[in-house]
């Protein structure tokens, strides 16, 4: 009867688990994917080789947070993706619900700004929920073994670059790269609700 109940536990402990906060945590790790970049092609983590960690950034063309936030996205991958550290960025809007957040548009938004990184689009959403992303922009900095190492906003100010004194990103990029602890390895990430199918 002690085990049956012991067994119980257990059981109950690994569901509240795999429940907790409907996506990853610090220190979990994150699943792959293959989604379908503004290019035509899927992009998986898999498809960088010797990449010393990813950027993940969930955003979108119609959220005015994420439109404030775009320059700031491409500067960390152009500061970070040689350094083996690249953005993959992740549209995980319902297009119904959201039109403007189409395939579509999103390869129109990627030509007009001139993405250096890749955009790819979570159509079923199935990789949003797994991350538990909310807002958009939300970012997870992973490590090459794909170890969550922070989870958040990209800095401390919406609405300019100049103003943030904090570069959260910036910071558990850096951390990563010089094999050191991340010094600041969660905050609210500020942005647009994320449009879910309904």
């Amino acid at each position: 009867m002690k085990k049956l109940i012991a067994l119980s536990f257990v059981l109950l402990a690994l569901v509240a688990f795999s429940f907790k906060n409907g996506g990853y945590d610090v220190g979990d790790k994150a699943t792959d994917f293959s989604l379908k970049n503004v290019d035509g092609k899927m992009v998986s983590m898999e498809s960088f080789e010797d990449a010393k960690g990813f950027m993940i950034v969930f955003t979108c063309n119609s959220c005015p947070y994420s439109v404030l936030y775009e320059d700031r996205i491409i500067e960390l991958h152009e500061k970070y993706a040689a350094k083996g550290v690249p953005v993959i960025a992740i549209n995980p809007n319902d297009d119904e619900k959201s039109p403007k957040d189409s395939f579509d548009k999103m390869k129109v938004r990627a030509k007009e700004k001139e993405f250096p990184f890749s955009y790819v689009y979570d159509e079923t959403q199935e990789i949003t929920k797994a991350y538990g992303a909310t807002n958009t922009p939300h970012v997870y900095v992973l490590d090459a073994d794909r170890n969550v190492r922070y989870i958040g906003a990209i800095d401390n100010n919406t609405k300019s670059a100049a103003a943030a004194d904090k570069k959260y990103v910036e910071d558990a990029v850096d951390a990563i790269l010089n094999g050191e602890e991340v010094p600041e390895k969660k905050t609210k990430a500020i942005g647009c609700t994320i449009k879910w199918a309904s």
